[in-house]
């Protein structure tokens, strides 16, 4: 059965970046979310080998022995080592889940205003709102240099880092800065570091800063945007003990725990990532962010704005005149999803209306044959 490039009645504009993801897995090109599609390395292929082995094993064993396990091969991988001895970690089925729970938490505790970097992937807001919590945005730039005067009155302050969709790395004295900064204030300061994994300037020790602060802090982390396992993931949600969060309380009300098979697939290809699986998926990203960067040069296609980025999404800013939600519609009529980046920018959508973001994490000749279309599409836009 073909599937149609629109379902009735659904207006694009109208969309959120999830459900324009959805869409772009069904047809095309898709170049628009930013799970983990590249090609299996050689060892990751040597792991799925080994599946029927890691089910019978997931069977026989201890679950919380699992668990642990997984939490602390992929953790102390990433150089998050306090983590192990300073957080209670909750697995859920996804990073998504673990938000769901993180905002229960604050609504249950009575906090209720939150800063929200901006921008940010618009499922974050979307399920800071949906519980009931007041959004104030905090510009990036803001929170990189740790301009802790202009904040308004918090109860929490959010942070995603490396930010989707720029990339952007909170380095580690101005982590402390807003550590120090919460703590003072009483504010929860929560961190959702999904994609650490593909920039080392992101694997310094958050934890540490996190604990000699003295703040109350939660972190989210993600394995589905790193290995390419078929949406096969685990979600951490870690967090310090003694606070005000009833996180496993709520924690409690959704999940009973993941798959033991998943846990035992997760830290096999966190053992594989340390022995160099992690170093050649920085290489791949690398490659292809410089193959499209060749393939639309700037400043005829428009502009990188990113130049620090090393996570597996790109953006790219427009030429002058030229709508990202537009854009990005003819595109589908081509056969290549992208995202607009209007939706990332919660709190104005104006401010990303001239930019579309792009994955990576693709096998290389789809990346090249999408960026083909989008050059020949602003090629032809240009000259008309």
């Amino acid at each position: 059965m073909t599937v149609p490039h629109r379902e009735a009645g659904v207006r694009l504009s109208t969309a959120n970046l999830t459900e324009l993801e959805i869409r772009a897995e069904r047809v095309g090109l898709n170049l628009a979310d930013g799970h983990a599609r590249q090609p299996l390395t050689p060892g990751q292929e040597k792991i799925v080998d080994r599946l029927p082995e890691l089910f019978h094993t997931a069977r026989r064993a201890v679950v919380p022995d699992l668990d642990r396990e997984a939490q602390v091969t992929y953790l102390s991988v990433l150089g998050q080592h306090t983590a192990l001895t300073e957080a209670k970690i909750l697995s859920c089925y996804s990073s998504s889940v673990a938000m769901e729970i993180f905002a229960r938490a604050l609504f249950a505790a009575g906090l209720r205003r939150v800063g929200l970097i901006h921008p940010t992937f618009d499922n974050i807001p979307d399920i800071l709102r949906g519980v009931g919590l007041g959004l104030r945005a905090v510009p990036e730039h803001v929170l990189h240099r740790a301009d802790t005067a202009v904040l308004p009155d918090l109860d929490a302050l959010f942070i995603t880092t490396p930010n989707n969709p720029t990339g952007g790395v909170l380095d580690e004295p101005a982590l402390a800065q807003w550590a120090a900064w919460c703590a003072a204030h009483n504010v929860v300061l929560a961190l959702d570091t999904s994609f650490r994994a593909f920039d080392p300037r992101a694997q310094y020790d958050h934890y540490r800063v996190l604990a000699d602060s003295g703040v109350e802090w939660v972190v989210i982390e993600d394995t589905g945007k790193v290995f390419p396992s078929l949406d096969l993931k685990v979600g951490f949600l870690a967090y310090a003990t003694g606070g005000r969060l009833p996180l496993w309380r709520i924690y409690t009300d959704i999940l009973l725990g993941v798959s033991p098979m998943i846990l035992c697939l997760v830290t096999a290809l966190a053992r594989e990532g340390a022995g160099g699986g992690f170093a050649a998926l920085h290489q791949t990203i690398a490659r292809h962010r410089a193959g499209l960067h060749a393939a639309l040069p700037q400043p005829t296609y428009g502009r990188w704005p990113d130049p620090g980025n090393r996570i597996s999404v790109e953006r790219l800013a427009l030429p002058p005149g030229l709508d990202a939600g537009r854009v990005s519609d003819d595109l589908r009529a081509r056969d290549v999803h992208v995202l607009p980046c209007g939706n990332f920018h919660w709190a104005d959508r104006a401010e990303g209306a001239g930019h579309l973001r792009i994955a990576l994490s693709r096998p290389e000749k789809d990346l090249h044959a999408g960026a083909e279309v989008i050059r020949d599409y602003l090629a032809a836009a240009s000259a008309g």
